[in-house]
């Protein structure tokens, strides 16, 4: 069974859902796009054991949120909108697999590091340059610490430099790099693998992972949104970060 939004294509196929975001070039996050992805879960959950996350088109996964959407009249239903996903595939047991190529930036990459796995290939760049518009992404703020360690992750976030899918990898990331041609395969085989197991032990091992090392996602994910709406968005430079991305020119920052 396959089902389509104008942004969100679901194909569902031995309980796993094939969840492809298509909004070319780069699959950006406009909050219309998260509201069909969540509704497009909430659906598709219920009926599947995995979920693969992949990217319309060769340029890349998803290179974020719309920037356009963090301005201070609408951040604040952009958060809640892509926050929403994050809650929901939080309380889901199913498994979830990203496979990326071409850009894995921003809240795209955010969306990748939710997953239980996720294979890249070679070309794929990954990075949250949030920082370079004055601004910090709240879900990479609570999960990227704990997946690839304090110092790792502080890198990223502090200086929004892009990794490949190699480096990624090495600090685990991602947990395999394949060729270009072989993503598809690749993401066949590992299904294969785990369709091997038993469903019920498979999800009950995943939830009790999640439970053990996550299972405070919700409360520090609320206090990330606390500080990102109640103190940042009320500094001079995360707004002029914004404008100066949208007017193409570089912000003027006053540190305050």
């Amino acid at each position: 069974m396959a089902t389509r939004h104008e942004t969100i294509h679901v194909r569902l196929d031995r309980r796993t859902a094939w969840i492809t975001l298509d909004r070319p070039p780069l699959n950006i996050l406009d909050v219309a796009m998260m509201e069909a992805l969540d509704a497009a879960l909430k659906r598709a959950i219920p009926k599947s054991d995995f979920l693969v996350f992949q990217g319309a088109g060769p340029k890349g996964f998803s290179a974020g949120a719309e920037i356009a959407d963090h301005t201070p009249k609408r951040v604040e239903k952009m958060l809640s909108a892509f926050h929403a996903i994050f809650r929901r595939l939080a309380g889901a047991d199913c498994l979830k697999i990203a496979a990326v190529r071409g850009c894995c930036l921003g809240g795209g990459m955010e969306l990748a590091a939710f997953c239980d796995f996720v294979l890249a290939t070679e070309s794929a760049q990954f990075g949250q340059p949030e920082i370079k518009l004055g601004c910090f992404p709240p879900v990479s703020m609570v999960m990227l610490p704990r997946l690839i360690g304090v110092r790792a992750a502080a890198h990223l976030l502090l200086t929004g430099h892009q990794i490949g899918a190699t480096e990624a990898r090495r600090l685990g990331l991602v947990t395999r790099v394949v060729p270009e041609h072989e993503l598809s395969a690749s993401v066949d085989h590992l299904l294969e693998e785990l369709r091997a197991l038993s469903p019920s032990v498979l999800q009950l091992t995943r939830k009790s992972l999640w439970r053990l090392h996550f299972e405070d996602f919700a409360k520090r994910l609320e206090e990330a949104e606390r500080v990102y709406l109640s103190e940042l968005m009320r500094t001079h430079d995360a707004p002029e970060g914004i404008r100066a991305f949208l007017e193409k020119r570089r912000p003027v920052w006053k540190g305050k």
